[in-house]
């Protein structure tokens, strides 16, 4: 018997017809992120059999479900009164109900609201089926030039620029790509701290408004593409994802050091905290004593 997600199965496995929405099922539901016509057919068919659409934003959604001629009974479902409303949703769903679940924009749940009320139906054994479209994420890593193999999405990056930094050394020290979304009044000071904190040359990927009339991607060095953005005022309006590449091997090798040896330097001496560095890391003492010192430590603490 062939597996059915085997490549060299034949190809009516694959289901060719467009299915509505099944009773007491959850749909999670991704709707375009800027251009109408990414809409997949199987999605609007979803949309327009389902009993009710959970949505970020009723009047957002509204629109577009009133471009495609969908009329349906809306629920507001955000991260202010998701926990409050989840438990009657899922009674909705146990007793034949048949939900869908979309975002402003995208693919719910990524960087959107939804989580808790997935994460319900599953509890409650309710089938949830994902029907697959945009997503900001994967749409810039696809068309990056950064390494796709492995990657971490880490979603907004915190609004103030001493937390933010700390964010970006925190994530910029992994081999793995990362992707993070950017809103427009805070991309030209996120890119000067990327450049701060990650160094000039990191290659990096902007991409704004995706899939929309002035959609631009570019991929430079950080301290190239903080320069390209501002030479222009148009550049710094829209919505923004960054795919920043991962860091060298030398450099994510470091920048875990440092990571270890500051939560060490908060209890033990600059010449304790690079033994114990040393023992866990694996790393040469006679560095990590220097690297300690570097980062402020005082022989003085004990």
């Amino acid at each position: 018997m062939s597996d059915p997600l085997d490549a060299a199965a034949p190809a009516t496995n694959l289901l060719a017809d467009v299915q509505g929405a099944q009773a007491g099922h959850l749909y999670v539901v991704a709707t375009p992120i800027g251009n109408l016509g990414d809409l997949a057919p199987r999605a609007l068919a979803v949309l327009r059999s389902v009993d009710r659409i959970c949505a970020e934003d009723t009047r957002t959604s509204g629109q577009l479900l009133a471009h495609f001629g969908v009329a349906k009974p809306l629920t507001a479902l955000h991260e202010h009164n998701e926990s409050g409303i989840v438990g009657g949703l899922v009674e909705q769903l146990r007793a034949g109900r048949s939900l869908a679940l979309v975002s402003d924009a995208g693919t719910p749940l990524i960087s959107d609201p939804g989580f808790v009320l997935v994460r319900a139906a599953r509890e409650a054994g309710v089938p949830v089926i994902a029907i697959p479209g945009p997503c900001a994420a994967v749409t810039a890593l696809s068309i990056a030039g950064i390494a796709t193999d492995a990657f971490r999405f880490a979603g907004f990056l915190p609004s103030k620029s001493s937390a933010r930094r700390e964010r970006l050394r925190e994530l910029g020290a992994s081999p793995d790509t990362v992707i993070v979304y950017e809103s427009s009044h805070r991309i030209a000071d996120c890119l000067d701290d990327l450049v701060a904190v990650l160094g000039p040359a990191r290659r990096v990927c902007l991409a704004r408004e995706l899939t929309k009339r002035f959609e631009q991607s570019i991929t430079l060095p950080a301290a190239e593409l903080s320069a390209w953005l501002l030479a222009d005022a148009n550049r710094v309006r829209g919505e923004f994802v960054l795919v920043i590449e991962g860091a060298p091997p030398a450099d994510a090798g470091r920048a875990e050091h440092e990571r270890l040896l500051r939560v060490l330097l908060r209890e033990l001496s600059p010449s304790k905290a690079a033994k114990v560095a040393a023992e866990l890391s694996g790393g040469r003492k006679s560095e990590l004593y220097a690297l300690a010192m570097q980062l402020g430590g005082s022989e003085g603490v004990e």
